[in-house]
This record gives C-alpha cells, sequence and structure tokens, in this order.
C-alpha cells in the first residue's frame, strides 16, 4: 500500500507502535506529555520494530471525555513535525476531528486512522482532499457508553456490513478502495464473547479483500478473561498479535513493540519455509 511517498509492503505483517500523548489513555495516559519524551519513545519503538507510529491526542477508553479541538492539535502536531523531521517511519494519527486530520497530514502523518470510520462532519471530505490512506474501525455507540452492555444481532455480519457501509462511503467521497483498510474495532462496543468471536472469525472480515487492522494491546478482552491487571497483559497481548497474524492480520497495533516484532517475525518464518 502506497503512504504519500512510501511504499510498504503488506503481504507480510507489520507492527504499528501506540503513541498516546494524553492524560488519560487506559494504559499509558500521561507517560509521554512533551513533545521531546514522545518523539524519544516513537523513535524507540521505530528502532524495535515498528513500521508505524500511531499518534493519537484523545483517549477513547470506555467513559473517555471528549477534548477541545485546539488541544487536540497542541497534543499531536508538534509531535508528527518534530517525529517526521528525524524518522521515516510511516506516521499516523489517530482521529475523528477534520481539522486534526488535515493539519496533521500537512506535518507529516501519512495515514488516518479514526475509530468513528470517518462518520464525523466533514470527515470524509478532510480524508479525500488528504490523499493519504484511511483506516476505518467499527465502534457500536460512543466511547462514554460503548461498553454498556453491547447488543448485536449477529457481531460477525453486523461488524462485516457496518466496514462494507463506510468503505462504499469512502468510495463515493473520492476515496480510492486500494487506500482503505479496515478494523474490527476489539474492545470498542463489544463484550468478551464479541471480541473473541471477532478473533475466531476474522477471517471473515479479512474476505472482504481489504488490509485489516487489529488493536488488542493490552486491552480488558485479555484482563478480563486472565484476570490481569494492565500492566501484566503482556503473555495475553503476544498471543493474539501471534495467533491474529498467524491469520494473516496485515498490521498489529500494540504497545509493547519489541516482544510483538519477535513475535511476528518467528510467524513470519513459518509461512517461509
Amino acid at each position: 500500500m502506497q503512504f504519500a511517498n512510501h511504499f510498504i509492503d503488506l503481504n507480510q505483517p507489520r507492527v504499528m507502535g501506540i503513541l498516546n500523548v494524553t492524560p488519560d489513555s487506559f494504559s499509558d495516559g500521561g507517560r509521554h506529555a512533551s513533545a521531546q519524551q514522545a518523539v524519544e519513545h516513537a523513535l524507540c519503538m521505530v528502532e524495535q520494530g515498528a513500521t508505524f507510529i500511531d499518534i493519537g491526542g484523545e483517549s477513547t477508553r470506555p467513559g473517555a471525555k471528549d477534548v477541545a479541538l485546539q488541544e487536540e492539535l497542541d497534543r499531536t502536531i508538534p509531535v508528527i513535525e518534530a517525529l517526521s523531521a528525524r524518522s521515516d517511519c510511516v506516521i499516523s494519527i489517530d482521529t475523528s476531528k477534520p481539522q486534526v486530520m488535515t493539519e496533521a497530514v500537512n506535518a507529516g502523518a501519512k495515514l488516518i486512522n479514526d475509530v468513528r470510520a470517518l462518520r464525523e462532519p466533514g470527515a470524509l471530505k478532510a480524508a479525500a482532499e488528504a490523499k493519504v490512506p484511511v483506516c476505518l474501525m467499527h465502534m457500536k455507540g460512543e466511547p462514554r457508553t460503548m461498553q454498556a452492555n453491547p447488543q448485536y444481532d449477529d457481531v460477525i455480519s453486523d461488524v462485516k456490513d457496518f466496514l462494507v457501509e463506510r468503505t462504499a462511503a469512502c468510495e463515493q467521497a473520492g476515496i480510492d478502495k486500494s487506500s482503505i483498510l479496515l478494523d474490527p474495532g476489539y474492545g470498542f462496543g463489544k463484550s468478551l464473547e464479541h471480541n473473541y468471536a471477532l478473533v475466531k472469525y476474522l477471517p471473515d472480515i479479512m474476505a472482504l479483500g481489504l488490509p485489516v487492522l487489529v488493536g488488542m494491546s493490552r486491552k480488558s478482552m485479555i484482563g478480563k478473561l486472565l484476570n490481569r491487571n494492565v500492566e501484566e497483559r503482556l503473555a495475553g497481548s503476544i498471543a493474539l498479535a501471534t495467533i491474529t497474524a498467524q491469520m494473516g492480520a496485515h498490521i498489529i497495533r500494540v504497545h509493547d513493540v519489541q516482544e510483538t516484532a519477535d513475535a511476528v517475525n518467528i510467524v513470519k518464518m513459518l509461512k517461509k519455509v
């Protein structure tokens, strides 16, 4: 897939490092508060094996509060500018706000990763004009309420139908299908059973014919199943990364890059022999 002036071969799984420049993200909120700290952490993740760095300035954890536009810009744009000056990694902007998308791409971002799948007013237009790939994620409800007893007729079919509809909306807005990635949205309006059904039937999502990004790192789908606090979820995160890489997931979004990259490299070797 072409990411501005970068071509990334997605025939083999790639690792995306998470860089939250927020005070309240569920796992690493407040750890990378300054632009310098954030950039140094991003460079470390690139050295450990991350092809992508996903920068987010607004927490989307369950119950998260909205962040004002200017505050999100102030958190993310300086980091994108500084990182793009020091690394040729593919920078992703994790946002739902059209103006943040536009300014982030102008600053050096080469992927728009939107948990709301470009449903905010003006988002489709901004993404089309940015001329970079987009990642469309499924979310039922909104971050504040999404985990309040989510219900589906059939979670696999419902998620697939949503992603097909949003892909069509992107194409109608002028975004080429070859520039679209899909994300089932693990943990976003799903019960424990919904999340693991979406792991088991990930090939059904992949059958839609577009690259798939998965993000399960340190999430409650691990903690609730294994009774582990956030800082104790590495083994579960690596297990899910390995399983989905074997299934053919194209991008694996994680906090723990080095450990995940090791697991992915083993999967890649097994596919070669």
